[in-house]
């Protein structure tokens, strides 16, 4: 698949209605519908009220959180298709976070063998992750994304006015996988986010911003749609971020998801200057910016072979090893590095200590 088709998909807008309208036009009158949550349905789509009842649009509406990502609002989701005679010429557009377009997503790619969808993403991490790359799921068994499927969207619209009403913690959540975008692929980028003025944000700019972030993601996913090589890189801070995710919850003290990759950029930086010679001095610098914005997650010794063993779980392993995506510099990756459990629980001695 080229580039073309992948990025022709992504539509930058500041005219949510003008852009809907154009897709909705190409499917039968009643056939088309939205969902939402509930957080996202109060503050946005409660707006759109004129515009769906003169598109005869219906929509079914979720509950907010992480903790609803799960089977049950699934099948909220089909129910709602199936009562109101969706048929496989429908489309289900998807506005929300990324908790909702990988759940809707994954919804609209099983039911009746699967339907188109639009994702309207509305939180910054869905901006320029989640909402890109075809990835649809919700999570299983305590285990996060545990059941989902590949599946494009026909369209993501990126719309910045959304961003206005997302609080800092969220904003800056989906600012750690731009930093990722950056660290993987493009100094340059990393640059300008290291530039990026929380205080005074300037909404035209950052849609430029997240251009430069998204056609980072786009580059991987075209050249490696399914994961088999390349698109691994896109894994930096997720091998140890998913287990720091996955422990914060078992604890009852949840993080957010960019929070997570965040601290295990810093984690699997040091992984980096110990396996692929990343600069030492760079490894330092990138560690107290990241610290300066995020934080830390206070970890204990005796959370190590806990986190050791979630890491096992994760989907990327093969042959019952731990798959690391590490950076021998800013911009260039190492896909599929190996470590030795010794090297995994010194990484996290090092940044207890931190």
């Amino acid at each position: 698949m080229g580039n073309s088709k992948i990025y022709s998909k992504i539509i930058y807008s500041r005219k949510l209605e003008q852009e809907l309208q154009a897709y909705i036009n190409n499917y039968p009158k009643g056939k088309v519908f939205l969902a939402t949550e509930e957080t996202v349905d109060k503050l946005w789509v409660a707006n759109l009220d004129n515009f769906l009842a003169e598109n005869s649009i219906k929509k079914v509406v979720v509950p907010a959180g992480e903790h609803n990502k799960k089977i049950g609002s699934v099948e909220t989701i089909w129910q709602f298709l199936s009562e109101n005679e969706g048929d496989r010429k429908s489309l289900l557009i998807n506005i929300g976070g990324g908790m909702l377009t990988d759940l809707a997503g994954f919804a609209a790619s099983t039911f009746k063998r699967g339907i188109d969808f639009l994702n309207v993403p509305t939180t910054l991490l869905s901006q320029v992750d989640a909402s890109v790359g075809g990835k649809t799921g919700f999570n299983f068994n305590g285990l996060k994304n545990e059941i989902g499927v590949f599946k494009e969207p026909v369209a993501v619209l990126i719309n910045t006015d959304f961003l206005k009403t997302i609080d800092r913690n969220n904003f800056i959540s989906g600012f750690a996988e731009m930093i990722k975008h950056g660290l993987i692929h493009s100094p340059e980028h990393l640059a300008e986010l290291k530039d990026f003025d929380f205080d005074t944000i300037d909404y035209d700019l950052l849609q430029e911003i997240i251009r430069h972030s998204v056609n980072v993601k786009e580059y991987f996913v075209a050249n490696d749609l399914t994961e088999n090589n390349i698109r691994k890189a896109l894994n930096f801070g997720h091998t140890v971020g998913h287990a720091f995710e996955s422990l914060a919850m078992k604890q009852n003290r949840p993080v957010l998801h960019g929070y997570a990759v965040a601290y295990a950029m810093i984690a699997e930086l040091f992984l980096s200057v110990k396996m692929c010679g990343f600069p030492q001095a760079d490894c330092d610098e990138l560690t107290n910016w990241m610290l300066d914005i995020y934080g830390k997650f206070e970890i204990e010794e005796s959370d190590f072979e806990a986190l050791y063993q979630l890491m096992t779980h994760d989907k990327k392993n093969e042959s019952g090893r731990i798959n690391f995506t590490l950076l021998p510099k800013v911009g260039e990756i190492a896909i599929n590095q190996n470590c030795s459990k010794e090297l995994i629980l010194e990484a996290l001695k090092f940044y207890k200590s931190l």
